[in-house]
């Protein structure tokens, strides 16, 4: 780490997490199973997905892996399975108790950061529910997924585009322009197409091009 330090990062996903618990107090049981943005995920199991990213250090990780036989599809999905609980509620107390982790795979913070970050605007955007992380916790994970491929190909989507936040510090990239907001820019580099509506810029189009049919 350079700039941005883990003690940090790691602050600012405690508070994502903690903010993302207090939104889904409420939800009715039909929220719940409302779908994400995140591929064919409802609520409850974006949440239980979430649960299990911070529960599994470098050698778990590697044993799931393993056990998947390096298919990142099956180990995602046993191990949401693994820490989905018999209801919702019981879902979210195992998310609550896990808010304050710093158990991760490996030492990229801002990828952990970003995790939070994405998959929660996975849960809130289709459900209407309004809010937006701070730009202290928004702008290293642009910064990281703008630089590096790790959960989802980020710096594949925006290669030769040159990315600009119009409410923030973020920029990089050399190429077409595209601006927006910080929080569009990240989602809009994790693969959520939903949120190009959001952003300008004559390299908005060739971005669309190359998330259009890419699973979330």
């Amino acid at each position: 780490m350079t700039r941005w330090q883990n003690d940090d990062l790691w602050a600012l996903a405690h508070a994502e997490r903690t903010a993302l618990a207090q939104d889904l107090a409420n939800l009715s049981a039909e929220q719940w199973q409302h779908p994400t943005l995140c591929g064919q995920w409802n609520v409850e199991q974006v949440v239980a997905h979430l649960s299990a990213a911070a529960s599994l250090n470098q050698w778990q990780w590697l044993r799931s892996m393993l056990g998947a036989r390096f298919r990142p599809d099956v180990h995602n999905q046993r191990r949401l399975s693994e820490h989905r609980g018999k209801n919702p509620k019981e879902t979210l107390d195992r998310f609550r108790a896990v808010v304050r982790s710093t158990t991760a795979p490996s030492g990229h913070t801002p990828a952990y950061l970003g995790e939070v970050v994405v998959h929660a605007q996975d849960i809130r955007q289709p459900l209407g529910l309004p809010r937006t992380p701070s730009i202290e916790a928004l702008t290293p994970v642009a910064e990281f997924f703008a630089r590096h491929d790790f959960t989802v190909a980020s710096r594949t989507h925006v290669a030769g585009l040159r990315l600009r936040a119009d409410d923030g510090p973020f920029a990089a990239g050399t190429g077409p322009l595209v601006t927006g907001s910080t929080l569009a820019l990240v989602m809009g580099m994790a693969g959520r197409e939903t949120y190009l509506d959001q952003l300008n810029g004559p390299g908005v189009p060739t971005l669309r091009s190359r998330l259009q049919g890419t699973a979330a």
